[in-house]
C-alpha cells in the first residue's frame, strides 16, 4: 500500500460522515499523513433568474456558516482537531477535484452507497471524482 502524505476526506454532513471521517482519521494515522476535511455547499437558488426575495450571497454565506458550524462540531467529537476544515460553496463535483489539486492530495476519502434500479445510471459525485481525481480514491461503503 501506498504511503500517502496528504488526505482529503469529503463529507455530506449526512449520517454517514462519521464513518468517513472515521476511515479517513485511521487511514490519516496508519500513514501519517496530513489531513483535509472538506464539505461543499451546493446552493441552487429555486427562483428563476431574475429579482430574489433574499440575496443569494447571503443565503450562500448562511449555508456556509451552518456547514462550518457542523462540520466543526464533528470533527471535534472524532478527535480530528489537528486536522484542516475547508467549507467550499460552488458545484460538489468540481469544487472537490479543484481542492484536490489545490492541496495536493494523494488519497480521497469518500462515502459511497449501494444503489439499485434506475439510481445506477446516474452520474453521482463518487463515480466523478473516481474518474477525473489525479490521485487514488478510497470509498468506504456506507451501511
Amino acid at each position: 500500500m501506498a504511503a500517502y502524505k496528504k488526505l482529503l476526506v469529503l463529507l455530506d454532513l449526512s449520517e454517514g460522515s462519521e464513518q468517513v471521517a472515521i476511515a479517513g482519521r485511521d487511514m490519516a494515522r496508519h500513514s501519517d499523513a496530513d489531513l483535509v476535511v472538506l464539505h461543499v455547499v451546493e446552493f441552487v437558488p429555486l427562483e428563476p433568474v431574475g429579482e430574489s426575495l433574499m440575496p443569494t450571497a447571503q443565503v450562500e454565506d448562511d449555508l456556509a456558516g451552518l456547514a462550518r458550524t457542523k462540520l466543526n462540531g464533528l470533527m471535534q467529537r472524532l478527535g480530528l482537531a489537528s486536522a484542516s476544515a475547508r467549507v467550499e460553496v460552488g458545484n460538489t463535483k468540481m469544487e472537490i477535484l479543484r481542492v484536490a489539486e489545490e492541496e495536493k492530495a494523494d488519497l480521497i476519502v469518500l462515502g459511497s452507497r449501494e444503489r439499485h434500479g434506475l439510481a445506477i445510471l446516474v452520474n453521482f459525485t463518487e463515480d466523478t471524482v473516481l474518474h477525473a481525481a489525479h490521485c487514488d480514491v478510497l470509498a468506504v461503503r456506507l451501511k
